[in-house]
């Protein structure tokens, strides 16, 4: 099993890595390998509707999304972490996953995703719907924990102080990890679930 981890936060070591490392040590008991990536510092553009990964196999602009792709179409599920801006995720984070999710091909049926916010006070849960539409679009299942996958802090640091949400981050991490396994072991016995091919409408009359 592996997991990738994205930090979308521009703060390498702030309060968002500090719920995903939670994450992280608890993958590794269970023997899940782990890459993290952290990409909230970096300059991705948005999307541009240009539509050309179709014909190139990977996304017109060459930065941090062509680098993850392949990480991406390997792993076994995708754990995305941001700090919460105006209720909202990091407009970096959320351009790095447009185009990702768009432009990168492979089946992403059955990864598991995994969706983690992190603020002083308010916005985690819209920040937390966010960020799991990227997962229910693509036909991933979602990992759930005890409670909408949030830490709280304000200063940097100080989410080691939330020992609640540091509880939910290990609680996501074990169910995460055994969703993971049990889709495995299905696989192998059942196979994937056959997909219809895509209908598309546009309500246009």
């Amino acid at each position: 099993m592996k997991v990738l981890v994205i930090n979308g936060s521009p703060h390498k070591e702030g309060n968002t890595y500090i719920a995903l490392h939670e994450m992280e040590k608890v993958f590794k008991e269970e023997g899940v390998e782990v890459e993290l990536l952290h990409i909230g510092n970096k300059a991705v553009r948005g999307c541009i509707g240009c539509r050309k990964c179709g014909e190139l196999g990977k996304c017109v602009f060459e930065d941090a999304v062509n680098e993850t792709a392949q990480k991406f179409a390997e792993c076994d599920g995708l754990v995305v972490g941001s700090p919460v801006y105006y209720a909202s995720a990091n407009a970096t984070l959320v351009a790095f996953l447009t185009r990702l999710f768009y432009s990168c091909h492979c089946d992403k049926t059955m990864k598991v995703g995994a969706a983690v916010a992190a603020a002083r006070r308010g916005g985690l849960t819209a920040t937390y719907d966010e960020l799991n539409k990227f997962f229910a679009i693509s036909g991933m299942p979602i990992a759930s924990g005890q409670y909408w996958n949030g830490i709280h802090g304000q200063t940097p640091g100080q989410a080691n102080e939330d020992a609640e949400g540091l509880q939910m981050m290990r609680t996501l991490a074990r169910n995460m990890s055994f969703l993971m396994k049990s889709i495995a072991l299905g696989r192998e016995k059942y196979g994937l679930p056959e997909n219809e091919p895509k209908t598309f409408t546009n309500f246009v009359r």
